[in-house]
């Protein structure tokens, strides 16, 4: 894997991964809201079945041991069953993955797709506020996954970035996390695309 030119060995293993991952982030935003998933419920329903297959293949990430050791209450950071409630509360049935459809995730890997996972947890107060004004939505009706923490979410955030940064990874298992990350992006991304190709 190249490595971005923002990247360096001083910067911490988030600042690698927010720079190695940017333009697959941003194709992937670009390519969601091109769904127009606030325009109605049924649209938006579309983008909830995205997040469900997307916390659905990472599910058992969340009760690893070698995972909790690392990373502050990992279990609690756990959206699946807030995402699938969001589902239901709109009339539609979560989405449950087959095993094929289920993506291996080994090892170091594993870090950069809860990268990913937590990543889009900081940034859905925009969505949220989204869905309050434009859908009539909220924390405790169909939009349950995308609440903050009760203590904010910077905090969480700084708490997770702190703790995957001080895990102590020599440079091939590095590199895992960014692929894992990359295989995040990609793998929601392909259920974009399905999900757009539904509507159509």
């Amino acid at each position: 894997m190249t490595i971005h030119p923002a990247a360096t060995a001083a910067e911490s293993r988030t600042a690698r991964l927010r720079a190695e991952t940017h333009p697959t982030h941003e194709r992937l935003d670009g390519r969601i809201m091109s769904l127009k998933p606030f325009d109605d419920r049924n649209s938006y329903l579309r983008f909830l079945q995205i997040q469900c297959a997307f916390h659905a293949a990472i599910e058992t990430l969340y009760s690893d041991e070698w995972l909790a050791r690392l990373l502050p209450d990992l279990q609690e950071r756990c959206r699946l069953e807030q995402v699938r409630a969001d589902v239901t509360d709109l009339g539609g049935e979560p989405v449950r993955l087959a095993a094929a459809e289920m993506p291996v995730i080994e090892g170091a890997e594993a870090l950069g797709w809860l990268y990913v996972a937590e990543g889009s947890n900081l940034g859905a107060a925009f969505l949220l506020k989204a869905a309050r004004e434009q859908l009539g939505l909220s924390e405790e009706f169909g939009a349950r996954h995308l609440a903050g923490h009760p203590e904010g979410r910077g905090l969480q955030w700084r708490r997770f970035t702190a703790a995957l940064d001080a895990v102590e990874l020599g440079a091939e298992d590095d590199s895992l996390v960014i692929e894992g990350a990359h295989r995040a992006f990609e793998f929601v991304l392909s259920r974009v695309e399905a999900e757009a190709t539904g509507a159509a």
